[in-house]
């Protein structure tokens, strides 16, 4: 099998910094360390971690659905799912580069605002979770509709594309806001802690098995 151009494309850039247009994550992540810096105080003086949290688990589950996209090309040695070629300061995996991570490291805290204190409120007569999770997935789908067809999110499989986005809405967004808002409705910090320290162990271990084994898309020795 042949990698695609996109693939062969991300893989010459990958872990490798933009000389280009590299300095502009600098400010992308002082603007994250200051959201969860806020984030932060507001959890030390009302003793709510909730949203923090939210915003870690959405983080977390990237990461892992990340780390099985770039598997997907490992052995298919055609293409992941999703490959984010160009356009980016600095690509960590085949479909993961720098932009994407600041993003989904805030976008569990932007759910989060979002959720009513009342979690038995129904939302155009579905549970006011699960609506803001169908509307949040809806939207992120969108958004990634346009991406790809900007050529910024390249996708190959008839199963993943713009036509037929069902996969994309369940596998990639849905679960993540459906996890975060698990979390952030869970009795006490303790709890949110050991749901989240799960996903990123998860997440550190599939990392732990495949970066040694040099597995392309993971890792480019």
């Amino acid at each position: 099998m042949v990698p695609t151009e996109a693939s062969l494309e991300a893989l010459s850039k990958l872990r490798e910094l933009n000389s280009e247009s590299g300095w502009y994550i600098i400010p992308l992540l002082a603007i994250v360390l200051y959201i969860y810096g806020v984030e932060i105080k507001n959890a030390r003086e009302t003793g709510d971690w909730s949203t923090i949290f939210a915003g870690l688990t959405v983080l977390g589950l990237d990461l892992i659905n990340e780390i099985w996209n770039g598997l997907i090309f490992a052995f298919s040695d055609v293409s992941a799912f999703w490959t984010t070629p160009g356009a980016s300061a600095y690509i960590i995996l085949i479909g993961w580069n720098i932009e994407i991570a600041f993003m989904f490291s805030i976008a569990g805290i932007i759910f989060a605002k979002f959720l009513p204190d009342d979690k038995n409120k129904k939302m155009l007569g579905f549970p006011n979770r699960w609506a803001m999770a169908i509307g949040f997935s809806l939207f992120c789908v969108v958004v990634e509709i346009f991406l790809n067809w900007g050529n910024y999110l390249i996708w190959e499989y008839v199963w993943w594309n713009w036509y037929n986005p069902i996969l994309i809405f369940l596998i990639g967004y849905f679960h993540f806001f459906i996890g975060a808002f698990y979390v952030y409705d869970l009795a006490d910090k303790k709890s949110k802690l050991k749901v989240v320290g799960i996903i990123y162990a998860i997440g550190l271990i599939l990392l732990c098995i495949f970066l040694p084994l040099g597995v392309a898309g993971i890792i480019n020795f």
